[in-house]
């Protein structure tokens, strides 16, 4: 069958990137499993380019340095924005303000993906996650 379709939140990339320690069992478990697919979305690279800009993650520049070897040990793929992802983000329901959030959600739904994450107010969008 092929087990399941993952695609990581920002801040699940940036755990198993940088501090594993902070994932929680079944992410780390679900991470290791080599018959799920885990996808990393492009909203996520430009969500770390941009807050490392604004100097709200200090570690950024390091992280965004070394972005060509990121998914190799992930054994993770790149997810790129489409428009219909683009059009699906602002029209899904609650007043969530996130923009990265909203596109992940958008892509999760429309590539039938679960979205791998820590932040349940997601679910209010719509998105299928786990943690």
């Amino acid at each position: 069958m092929g087990g399941l379709r993952l695609l990581l939140d920002t801040h699940t990339l940036l755990y198993a990137l940088i501090e594993p320690k902070r994932l929680s069992p079944l992410a780390r478990s679900l991470l290791e499993d080599s018959q799920n697919t885990r996808l990393v979305s492009m909203a996520s690279l430009w969500e770390i380019a941009i807050k490392s800009r604004l100097g709200r993650f200090p570690q950024g520049e390091a992280v965004l340095s070394a972005y060509p070897g990121w998914l190799e040990p992930l054994k993770a793929r790149e997810l790129p924005i489409q428009g219909p992802h683009a059009l699906l983000a602002p029209t899904l329901p609650g007043d969530h303000r996130d923009p990265f959030d909203r596109m992940l959600v958008a892509q999760s739904l429309l590539e039938r993906v679960v979205l791998l994450s820590h932040d349940e107010a997601l679910r209010g969008l719509g998105a299928s996650v786990l943690w």
